[in-house]
Protein backbone atom coordinates (compact mmCIF):
# COMPACT_ATOMS: atom_id res chain seq x y z
CA UNK A 1 0.00 0.00 0.00
CA UNK A 2 1.40 3.38 -1.03
CA UNK A 3 0.07 6.77 0.00
CA UNK A 4 0.27 9.34 -2.78
CA UNK A 5 0.73 12.32 -0.42
CA UNK A 6 0.78 13.40 3.23
CA UNK A 7 -2.84 14.50 2.80
CA UNK A 8 -3.68 11.01 1.59
CA UNK A 9 -2.47 9.50 4.85
CA UNK A 10 -4.68 11.97 6.71
CA UNK A 11 -7.68 10.92 4.60
CA UNK A 12 -6.97 7.28 5.46
CA UNK A 13 -6.86 8.11 9.17
CA UNK A 14 -10.07 10.16 8.90
CA UNK A 15 -12.14 7.29 7.46
CA UNK A 16 -10.60 4.84 9.91
CA UNK A 17 -11.72 7.08 12.79
CA UNK A 18 -15.39 6.87 11.68
CA UNK A 19 -15.24 3.34 10.28
CA UNK A 20 -18.54 2.18 11.76
CA UNK A 21 -20.37 4.80 9.69
CA UNK A 22 -18.39 4.34 6.46
CA UNK A 23 -19.79 2.89 3.25
CA UNK A 24 -17.36 0.96 1.03
CA UNK A 25 -17.82 0.76 -2.73
CA UNK A 26 -15.63 -1.55 -4.81
CA UNK A 27 -15.36 -2.32 -8.49
CA UNK A 28 -15.43 -5.99 -9.54
CA UNK A 29 -12.98 -6.67 -12.40
CA UNK A 30 -9.43 -5.63 -11.62
CA UNK A 31 -10.33 -4.68 -8.04
CA UNK A 32 -12.03 -7.64 -6.37
CA UNK A 33 -11.36 -10.02 -9.25
CA UNK A 34 -8.16 -10.41 -11.29
CA UNK A 35 -8.58 -9.40 -14.94
CA UNK A 36 -8.60 -12.47 -17.24
CA UNK A 37 -8.66 -12.96 -21.00
CA UNK A 38 -12.16 -14.45 -20.94
CA UNK A 39 -14.49 -12.00 -19.12
CA UNK A 40 -16.89 -14.86 -18.38
CA UNK A 41 -14.15 -16.67 -16.44
CA UNK A 42 -13.61 -13.90 -13.86
CA UNK A 43 -13.88 -14.88 -10.19
CA UNK A 44 -13.34 -13.11 -6.90
CA UNK A 45 -9.85 -13.06 -5.47
CA UNK A 46 -9.63 -16.02 -3.04
CA UNK A 47 -9.15 -13.68 -0.11
CA UNK A 48 -11.94 -11.27 -1.04
CA UNK A 49 -14.97 -13.05 0.48
CA UNK A 50 -13.36 -13.35 3.90
CA UNK A 51 -12.07 -9.77 3.82
CA UNK A 52 -15.46 -8.42 2.78
CA UNK A 53 -17.29 -10.44 5.41
CA UNK A 54 -15.04 -9.16 8.19
CA UNK A 55 -15.18 -5.61 6.87
CA UNK A 56 -18.97 -5.61 6.63
CA UNK A 57 -19.24 -6.11 10.38
CA UNK A 58 -17.16 -2.99 11.00
CA UNK A 59 -18.67 -0.50 8.49
CA UNK A 60 -22.14 0.83 7.65
CA UNK A 61 -22.51 -1.12 4.37
CA UNK A 62 -20.54 -2.64 1.48
CA UNK A 63 -21.40 -2.38 -2.21
CA UNK A 64 -19.95 -3.87 -5.37
CA UNK A 65 -20.33 -1.19 -8.06
CA UNK A 66 -19.57 -2.68 -11.45
CA UNK A 67 -20.05 -2.27 -15.16
CA UNK A 68 -21.09 -5.91 -15.36
CA UNK A 69 -24.75 -6.90 -15.22
CA UNK A 70 -25.67 -7.40 -11.58
CA UNK A 71 -26.83 -10.97 -12.17
CA UNK A 72 -23.49 -11.85 -13.76
CA UNK A 73 -21.42 -10.29 -10.97
CA UNK A 74 -23.52 -12.04 -8.33
CA UNK A 75 -23.02 -15.42 -10.01
CA UNK A 76 -19.30 -14.99 -10.69
CA UNK A 77 -18.57 -13.72 -7.19
CA UNK A 78 -21.02 -16.03 -5.41
CA UNK A 79 -22.27 -12.79 -3.90
CA UNK A 80 -25.68 -14.15 -2.91
CA UNK A 81 -23.98 -16.59 -0.52
CA UNK A 82 -21.65 -13.87 0.72
CA UNK A 83 -24.61 -11.54 1.23
CA UNK A 84 -26.46 -14.17 3.25
CA UNK A 85 -23.38 -14.68 5.41
CA UNK A 86 -23.27 -10.93 6.00
CA UNK A 87 -26.93 -10.88 6.98
CA UNK A 88 -26.24 -13.61 9.54
CA UNK A 89 -23.75 -11.22 11.12
CA UNK A 90 -26.08 -8.24 11.01
CA UNK A 91 -24.42 -6.66 7.95
CA UNK A 92 -25.60 -5.94 4.41
CA UNK A 93 -24.22 -6.31 0.88
CA UNK A 94 -25.38 -4.36 -2.16
CA UNK A 95 -24.58 -4.82 -5.84
CA UNK A 96 -24.99 -1.95 -8.31
CA UNK A 97 -24.69 -3.43 -11.80
CA UNK A 98 -24.16 -1.76 -15.17
CA UNK A 99 -22.69 1.39 -13.60
CA UNK A 100 -25.54 1.72 -11.12
CA UNK A 101 -28.46 1.14 -13.48
CA UNK A 102 -29.21 -2.17 -11.73
CA UNK A 103 -29.57 -2.68 -7.99
CA UNK A 104 -29.55 -5.80 -5.79
CA UNK A 105 -29.25 -6.31 -2.05
CA UNK A 106 -28.85 -9.37 0.11
CA UNK A 107 -32.05 -8.41 1.93
CA UNK A 108 -34.25 -8.03 -1.15
CA UNK A 109 -32.65 -10.81 -3.25
CA UNK A 110 -33.99 -9.34 -6.49
CA UNK A 111 -32.55 -7.10 -9.20
CA UNK A 112 -34.17 -3.80 -10.07
CA UNK A 113 -33.38 -2.82 -13.63
CA UNK A 114 -34.58 -0.23 -16.18
CA UNK A 115 -35.31 -0.88 -19.85
CA UNK A 116 -32.42 -0.94 -22.35
CA UNK A 117 -31.50 2.51 -23.68
CA UNK A 118 -32.95 3.70 -26.97
CA UNK A 119 -30.56 3.15 -29.83
CA UNK A 120 -28.76 0.15 -28.35
CA UNK A 121 -30.47 -2.41 -30.60
CA UNK A 122 -29.58 -0.43 -33.73
CA UNK A 123 -26.01 -0.03 -32.49
CA UNK A 124 -25.70 -3.81 -32.04
CA UNK A 125 -26.97 -4.49 -35.57
CA UNK A 126 -24.43 -2.12 -37.13
CA UNK A 127 -21.49 -3.05 -34.89
CA UNK A 128 -20.15 -6.12 -36.79
CA UNK A 129 -19.71 -4.10 -39.99
CA UNK A 130 -17.85 -1.38 -38.09
CA UNK A 131 -15.52 -3.95 -36.52
CA UNK A 132 -14.80 -5.48 -39.93
CA UNK A 133 -13.98 -2.05 -41.29
CA UNK A 134 -11.53 -1.50 -38.42
CA UNK A 135 -9.80 -4.81 -39.05
CA UNK A 136 -11.10 -6.13 -35.71
CA UNK A 137 -13.82 -8.55 -36.80
CA UNK A 138 -12.54 -11.12 -34.28
CA UNK A 139 -13.14 -8.86 -31.30
CA UNK A 140 -15.38 -10.46 -28.69
CA UNK A 141 -18.78 -8.77 -28.36
CA UNK A 142 -20.32 -9.05 -24.91
CA UNK A 143 -24.03 -8.25 -24.73
CA UNK A 144 -25.00 -7.01 -21.27
CA UNK A 145 -28.65 -6.16 -21.73
CA UNK A 146 -28.25 -2.47 -20.93
CA UNK A 147 -24.87 -2.15 -22.66
CA UNK A 148 -22.51 -3.74 -25.18
CA UNK A 149 -18.80 -4.32 -24.56
CA UNK A 150 -16.23 -4.95 -27.29
CA UNK A 151 -13.18 -6.83 -25.96
CA UNK A 152 -9.80 -7.14 -27.69
CA UNK A 153 -7.96 -9.02 -24.90
CA UNK A 154 -8.26 -12.38 -26.73
CA UNK A 155 -6.81 -11.02 -29.99
CA UNK A 156 -3.23 -11.48 -31.19
CA UNK A 157 -2.31 -7.85 -30.45
CA UNK A 158 -4.96 -6.55 -28.01
CA UNK A 159 -3.56 -3.02 -27.69
CA UNK A 160 -3.24 -2.49 -31.44
CA UNK A 161 -6.75 -3.85 -32.09
CA UNK A 162 -8.12 -1.58 -29.36
CA UNK A 163 -6.55 1.48 -30.98
CA UNK A 164 -8.00 0.55 -34.38
CA UNK A 165 -11.55 0.11 -33.20
CA UNK A 166 -12.04 2.64 -30.41
CA UNK A 167 -12.71 5.64 -32.70
CA UNK A 168 -15.11 3.94 -35.16
CA UNK A 169 -17.01 2.25 -32.32
CA UNK A 170 -17.27 5.60 -30.54
CA UNK A 171 -18.53 7.28 -33.72
CA UNK A 172 -21.22 4.61 -34.13
CA UNK A 173 -22.24 4.98 -30.49
CA UNK A 174 -22.54 8.74 -30.76
CA UNK A 175 -24.78 8.40 -33.83
CA UNK A 176 -27.16 6.45 -31.63
CA UNK A 177 -26.85 8.90 -28.70
CA UNK A 178 -25.00 6.40 -26.49
CA UNK A 179 -22.07 6.87 -24.12
CA UNK A 180 -18.65 5.31 -24.74
CA UNK A 181 -16.58 3.95 -21.84
CA UNK A 182 -13.07 2.87 -22.92
CA UNK A 183 -11.29 0.52 -20.53
CA UNK A 184 -8.55 -2.06 -20.29
CA UNK A 185 -8.68 -3.55 -23.81
CA UNK A 186 -12.43 -3.06 -23.87
CA UNK A 187 -14.82 -0.41 -25.21
CA UNK A 188 -18.21 -0.36 -23.54
CA UNK A 189 -21.24 1.40 -25.00
CA UNK A 190 -24.22 2.26 -22.81
CA UNK A 191 -26.69 4.93 -21.79
CA UNK A 192 -25.14 8.02 -20.24
CA UNK A 193 -27.95 8.50 -17.72
CA UNK A 194 -26.08 6.75 -14.90
CA UNK A 195 -22.46 6.31 -13.84
CA UNK A 196 -20.61 4.94 -10.83
CA UNK A 197 -20.15 8.35 -9.26
CA UNK A 198 -23.88 8.99 -9.21
CA UNK A 199 -24.53 5.50 -7.86
CA UNK A 200 -21.97 6.02 -5.10
CA UNK A 201 -23.38 9.40 -4.06
CA UNK A 202 -26.89 7.94 -3.90
CA UNK A 203 -25.59 5.04 -1.79
CA UNK A 204 -23.85 7.43 0.62
CA UNK A 205 -27.03 9.48 1.04
CA UNK A 206 -29.30 6.46 1.52
CA UNK A 207 -27.02 5.00 4.17
CA UNK A 208 -26.54 8.38 5.90
CA UNK A 209 -22.85 7.54 5.87
CA UNK A 210 -20.26 9.36 7.96
CA UNK A 211 -17.50 8.43 5.51
CA UNK A 212 -16.87 6.73 2.17
CA UNK A 213 -14.22 4.54 0.54
CA UNK A 214 -14.16 3.60 -3.13
CA UNK A 215 -11.72 1.32 -4.90
CA UNK A 216 -11.39 0.85 -8.65
CA UNK A 217 -8.94 0.18 -11.44
CA UNK A 218 -10.28 1.50 -14.75
CA UNK A 219 -11.62 4.57 -16.52
CA UNK A 220 -15.20 3.58 -15.69
CA UNK A 221 -14.30 4.25 -12.05
CA UNK A 222 -13.18 7.85 -12.57
CA UNK A 223 -16.61 9.34 -11.81
CA UNK A 224 -16.67 7.42 -8.51
CA UNK A 225 -13.17 8.68 -7.68
CA UNK A 226 -14.37 12.21 -8.39
CA UNK A 227 -17.51 11.67 -6.29
CA UNK A 228 -15.39 10.73 -3.26
CA UNK A 229 -13.23 13.82 -3.72
CA UNK A 230 -16.34 16.03 -4.08
CA UNK A 231 -17.95 14.55 -0.97
CA UNK A 232 -14.69 15.12 0.90
CA UNK A 233 -14.74 18.77 -0.15
CA UNK A 234 -18.23 18.91 1.36
CA UNK A 235 -16.83 17.71 4.70
CA UNK A 236 -17.32 13.93 4.50
CA UNK A 237 -14.21 11.81 5.21
CA UNK A 238 -13.33 9.89 2.06
CA UNK A 239 -10.62 7.67 0.63
CA UNK A 240 -9.89 6.87 -3.03
CA UNK A 241 -8.13 3.56 -3.63
CA UNK A 242 -6.51 2.67 -6.96
CA UNK A 243 -6.06 -1.01 -7.74
CA UNK A 244 -3.06 -0.31 -9.94
CA UNK A 245 -2.13 -1.95 -13.23
CA UNK A 246 0.27 -1.21 -16.06
CA UNK A 247 -2.74 -1.05 -18.43
CA UNK A 248 -4.34 1.98 -16.76
CA UNK A 249 -1.68 3.99 -14.90
CA UNK A 250 -3.46 7.34 -15.21
CA UNK A 251 -5.83 6.52 -12.31
CA UNK A 252 -2.91 6.70 -9.88
CA UNK A 253 -2.95 10.50 -10.04
CA UNK A 254 -6.56 10.58 -8.79
CA UNK A 255 -6.03 8.22 -5.86
CA UNK A 256 -5.06 8.62 -2.22
CA UNK A 257 -3.83 5.05 -1.87
CA UNK A 258 -2.32 2.84 -4.56
CA UNK A 259 -2.29 -0.94 -4.11
CA UNK A 260 -1.05 -3.82 -6.25
CA UNK A 261 -4.22 -5.10 -7.91
CA UNK A 262 -6.74 -7.35 -6.14
CA UNK A 263 -3.99 -8.73 -3.87
CA UNK A 264 -3.42 -5.22 -2.57
CA UNK A 265 -7.14 -4.47 -2.27
CA UNK A 266 -7.67 -7.51 -0.04
CA UNK A 267 -4.67 -6.52 2.07
CA UNK A 268 -5.95 -2.94 2.43
CA UNK A 269 -9.43 -4.10 3.52
CA UNK A 270 -7.91 -6.26 6.21
CA UNK A 271 -5.57 -3.46 7.23
CA UNK A 272 -8.47 -1.10 7.88
CA UNK A 273 -9.63 -3.47 10.61
CA UNK A 274 -6.18 -4.11 12.08
CA UNK A 275 -5.47 -0.39 12.38
CA UNK A 276 -8.75 0.67 13.98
Amino acid sequence: MEFTSDDARAHYDAVRDVLDGVVVGLDFDGTLSPVVDDPEAARLHPGAPGALLELAEAVRAVAVITGRPARQAIAMGDLDALGNAMLDRGAELFVFGQYGNERWSATEQRIRSPRPPAGLASFERELPAVLRGAGAADAFIEQKGLAVAVHTRRMADPADAFQRLVEPVAALAHRHHLTVEPGRNVVEVRSGDMHKGQALRTFVAEQQASGVIFGGDDLGDVEAFEAVRALRAEGLPGLVVCSASTEQPQLVDLADVVVDGPDGVVELLGGLLLRR
